[in-house]
């Protein structure tokens, strides 16, 4: 096989930005899978570069150039800039292929600007890729296996491209780790729902502990599980045995079923620092919070005194809520959230728009089927910039009235100082007031009150929230625009839009031939 000049390209963020946050964070969130598929190119004899892109760098000096092939690993909401960047390195003869979330969730869109696209992704599906290393034109190769991998190099195998990443973290370094795939849980609008559980080596994730001690006096790790503790003997057996107790400090996202008492008194003793779990909604959904018999007020009051134990035991808590399911209707929802961050006012409410991600999860074939999919550009499919299904039990203007309400009560300035009082750490009150009073809160509460105040005085772009339209508005496509900057001009043509119902048609499809 020739040596070829490979890039690999993780796209944190969709643009420039100079937040706070992106400041502080977004090095925190690069992604496990470009390090994996770097990693993978270089055993086979290539010459590879990573570069995380967190919005603060120049993109115009510090692409790698002169590459025979390129992998972007981009999210939704940074889609159109991938698409971009692929029609750029298109333009210098780069053979180009695009992994990640928006991938496994657009296919069908993606193959239309890239040479490869890949769902999920095996070390055989990379050495495809590497030897046929050829211009797909006009439309791409989809390539996927039929899971997920059971083996992924860990961060010692990765550490190569593990740490230029971590040294553009100014205080929080936090080493991306994963102990599991897939999820045994049953919610219908998650991506994980129908991807079956597979737990990761446990002996690699020893040994990888071990090797971070010999990096950091005291390493952060964040795992990157979709649901962590699943095998919770297990976990906890190879972090113990990597180490004295406390030797590390953790942060995960796990359901509240994983999440008892005895399991966080094990977890505090190991260096548990955080914990994200889902609460999603006040009615039954998914069996992930060991109240799916309960609903309404009777489980605001049980999940309530659930998370205050769990500051016994750790001093962050993000909660997190998706808001506009179909389980949802009237004032009660919203009205029970608020009362939640009364009664648990240092966890911090982590607030999700309900969204549906083309392929990702089965009940977007419901939504595309009644119609209620909108096509919203990708650039805005972050959870909360746009909603891109239509609430089933609230019309518009009502569901961003509530919405706009319930955000101001949790970041008034009443929250925001109990939360500051409540939060049992200096870094927490630090996290949780920066978080506040930065784009996730005042920011999000400013362009929810400006979507809201076009929504009633402006008749086209109601209108295409209806549904009735499919012109885009134009305040989104300068969004885009300013968004972008200089790569607006490589945006390729029809890359603002997608065909929201592809998912429908392909498998309607599907069934006829069968």
């Amino acid at each position: 096989m020739t040596k070829l000049k490979i890039g690999v390209i993780d796209l944190v963020s969709k643009g420039p930005t100079n937040t706070l946050w992106a400041r502080t964070m977004h090095a925190n969130l690069a992604s496990i899978m470009p390090q994996v598929v770097a990693t993978w190119c270089e055993q086979q004899g290539h010459e590879v570069t990573l570069m995380c892109y967190t919005g603060l760098e120049d993109l115009r000096r510090e692409l790698p150039k002169n590459l025979d092939l390129v992998f972007l690993c981009s999210f939704t909401q940074a889609a159109l800039l991938a698409y971009a960047l692929s029609n750029y390195f298109r333009s210098q003869g780069t053979v180009t292929v695009l992994g990640g979330p928006h991938a496994r969730c657009y296919p069908d869109d993606a193959v239309k600007y890239f040479d490869y696209v890949l769902g999920f992704t095996h070390q055989s599906t990379i050495i495809e890729v590497l030897e046929d290393c050829s211009p797909q034109r006009p439309i791409g190769k989809h390539l996927s296996a039929n899971r997920q991998p059971a083996h992924l190099p860990g961060v010692k195998e990765r550490w190569k491209f593990i740490e230029p990443t971590l040294k553009k973290a100014p205080f929080l370094q936090m080493v991306p780790m994963i102990g599991s795939v897939g999820c045994p849980y049953t919610c219908s609008f998650c991506i994980d729902a129908t991807v079956p559980y597979q737990p990761m080596n446990f002996e690699v994730i020893k040994e990888d502990l071990r090797f971070l001690l010999t990096k950091f006096k005291r390493p952060y790790v964040g795992w990157h599980d979709p649901n962590f503790g699943v095998r919770f003997e297990d976990n906890m057996e190879a972090i113990a045995s990597a180490a004295p107790l406390k030797s590390f400090r953790f942060i995960a996202e796990s359901s509240l079923s994983i999440l008892t008492e005895e399991h966080l008194q094990v977890m505090e003793r190991s260096g548990f620092d955080a914990l994200l779990p889902g609460i999603e909604s006040w009615y039954e959904l998914g069996n992930k919070s060991r109240t799916n018999r309960l609903a309404g007020e009777e489980k605001v009051n049980r999940i309530s005194e659930h998370v205050n134990m769990m500051f016994r035991y750790v001093p962050y808590v993000q909660t997190n809520f998706v808001l506009g399911l179909d389980s949802d209707a009237g004032d009660e929802p919203f009205e029970l959230t608020k009362r939640f961050v009364d009664l648990s006012p240092a966890a911090f409410p982590g607030y999700s728009l309900l969204s549906a991600f083309g392929e990702a999860a089965p009940l977007n074939l419901d939504y595309q089927r009644n119609g209620r999919v909108l096509p919203f550009p990708f650039h805005f499919l972050n959870n909360h910039l746009a909603m891109n299904v239509k609430p089933q039990n609230y019309e518009w203007l009502d569901f961003y009235d509530k919405v706009i309400d319930l955000t101001a009560y949790t970041f008034s300035k009443k929250a925001i100082y109990r939360r500051f009082v409540a939060s049992p750490s200096r870094a927490a009150k630090w996290m949780n007031f920066m978080r506040a009073v930065s784009s996730e809160g005042f920011g999000r509460l400013r362009f929810y009150r400006e979507v809201r105040n076009r929504l009633a005085g402006d008749q086209k772009f109601r209108q295409y929230f209806e549904g009735e339209t499919q012109e885009l508005p134009a305040f989104y496509k300068n969004i885009v625009q300013k968004d972008l900057g200089i790569w607006w001009q490589w945006l390729p043509e029809g890359a603002m839009e997608h065909n929201p119902n592809a998912y429908l048609h392909k498998k309607t499809n599907a069934s006829i031939i069968v």
